[in-house]
């Protein structure tokens, strides 16, 4: 008979091993090694059940004992952070335990912060508020500044063109120049406003170097012949003469160099160079360089010709004038071309502004449009044009130019007039201004347009906005001529149209 191995020793040891040999004991022995067995399966899952328990709860204050550390690591970042956005109560908050306090601390953190936030978000507002302020003074400015400006420099074009007195030639050259120089500061102002606010768009056009450059030349030649200074224009034959960028910019860049070194040379040479740097058969890298034997510049001053409104020197300002803005203005633009302006210059010897561009080859064909010189000579004969209108000197400078050029005009004093008309006639072509009483040009085009009329409209603005020239081509116009214009740009705007 088995029995418990504990029950058994007690069994030997108390009774002796015969006291198993009576059956009735046997069956008692028996009930008591069941519950011997009973007891000990009892002990061992209680012990099993105390050992995980214990586990359990070692796991519990483990987790108990980590967030406690974490809560206590996150109190002192709150703390930390707290003291750096408010260093008056430093002391109070570091020496701070209770959380509560601490939360209300926060709360009045997030409240100022939410205050600041607020407040940057009003002079966020007020700022764009004066931005367009700027833009829409600017804007006027150059409206009302350009429309005169546009019948002066019309109307000098026209007495260039036709016989004058030998005597008189003196003093169209000096209105052609003084007119020439108010619309580039005018242009200077309105460009760096541009550019400081991100609104300068790069236009990609075919245009002939040769071309721009002529007419570079003969801008500046007679400013040149006051300071007896010879320009030379100095073109490599590997440069490609047609090439897509903006000609407009370009030529502004080469404008001001080629300005800047008459203002500061007399009795000398002006000498603009244009070599290929390399080149392929779809573009080619172009140098430029405007070198004169003037001045110079001081090797330390060298830097603070590129800030704003200033020169070299005091003394610049008062003998040779300026705004202080053109090598600015250079500078930033070659920047959005991806290029940058270089100088060499010895004082009291000279000169050297250089800078490199990539152009793609315009490889189409393209028609021969009359330079300066040829103006007068140039037809259009038989071309019928309907100019829309308000400002009768403008009507007059443009009829007279177009007239040279044997041009049928017919005229509208406004965009409803202009409606009518274009209902009841055809044109070859309209040239629209686009502020007008009655009817502006933008609202006339849209009417054109949705009666199904398609007649090239080429805008006639005085504002330069990135804005007004999106207007323009959404309104369904073709082109646009920013007065002032020379009889060059509108000759080849209609050129273009037809």
């Amino acid at each position: 008979m088995e029995i418990h191995p504990l029950l058994s020793k007690q069994i030997s040891k108390y009774l002796g091993d015969d006291a198993l040999d009576n059956p009735q004991f046997q069956k008692i022995i028996k009930i008591v090694s069941a519950s011997y067995e009973s007891y000990e399966r009892d002990k061992k899952i209680t012990e099993h059940a105390f050992e995980i328990s214990e586990q359990e709860y070692q796991d519990v204050l483990l987790d108990l004992k980590k967030e406690n550390d974490l809560k206590k690591e996150s109190i002192e970042k709150v703390k930390q952070t707290l003291i750096v956005l408010d260093e008056n109560n430093a002391s109070t908050i570091k020496d701070s335990d209770d959380l509560f306090e601490i939360i209300d601390l926060l709360n009045n953190q997030i409240s100022v912060k939410n205050e600041l936030e607020q407040t940057l978000l009003n002079a966020k507002e007020n700022a764009e508020k004066a931005a367009k302020a700027k833009s829409d003074f600017l804007s006027v400015m150059s409206h009302e500044i350009r429309t005169p400006l546009n019948a002066i420099i019309g109307n000098i074009h026209i007495l260039k063109q036709e016989h004058h007195l030998p005597h008189q030639e003196e003093f169209i050259n000096t209105l052609q120049i003084s007119a020439q120089n108010l619309i580039n500061l005018i242009n200077d102002i309105l460009d760096f406003s541009k550019i400081e606010d991100g609104k300068i768009k790069l236009d990609k056009k075919p245009f002939s170097l040769k071309t721009l450059l002529k007419d570079i030349s003969s801008t500046n030649k007679f400013r040149a012949d006051e300071h007896q200074n010879k320009i030379n224009v100095n073109f490599d034959p590997n440069v490609p003469d047609m090439v897509l960028g903006d000609s407009l910019r370009l030529g502004q860049l080469l404008n001001n160099l080629v300005s800047n070194a008459i203002k500061f040379t007399t009795n000398g040479e002006i000498n603009v160079n244009i070599s290929a740097v390399s080149q392929n058969s779809d573009n080619s890298f172009i140098k430029f360089s405007v070198e004169d034997t003037g001045i110079g510049i001081e090797k330390e001053n060298i830097e603070k010709i590129f800030e704003r409104f200033t020169q070299a020197n005091s003394n610049i300002t008062r003998v040779h004038g300026g705004s202080g803005l053109g090598l600015t203005i250079i500078k930033k633009l070659l920047q959005l071309m991806n290029s940058e302006i270089y100088v060499e210059s010895t004082f009291n010897k000279g000169s050297k502004f250089y800078f490199t561009l990539l152009f793609d080859v315009d490889k189409t064909i393209q028609i021969e449009t009359p330079n300066n010189e040829q103006e007068v000579h140039a037809t259009l004969e038989g071309v019928k044009v309907l100019l829309v209108e308000d400002v009768k000197f403008n009507v007059i400078v443009a009829k007279k130019m177009m007239e040279n050029w044997k041009i049928i005009i017919d005229l509208a004093e406004n965009g409803q007039v202009a409606v009518e008309k274009i209902k009841n006639n055809k044109y070859d072509v309209v040239l629209m201004d686009l502020q007008m009483p009655i009817m502006d040009g933008i609202t006339a085009t849209k009417h054109i347009r949705a009666i199904g009329n398609n007649t090239p409209i080429i805008a006639l603005t005085a504002s330069v906005s990135n804005d007004t020239q999106t207007e323009v081509f959404a309104s369904g116009m073709n082109d646009y001529l920013t007065k002032p214009f020379n009889p060059k740009d509108l000759f080849d705007a209609i050129k273009r149209a037809i």
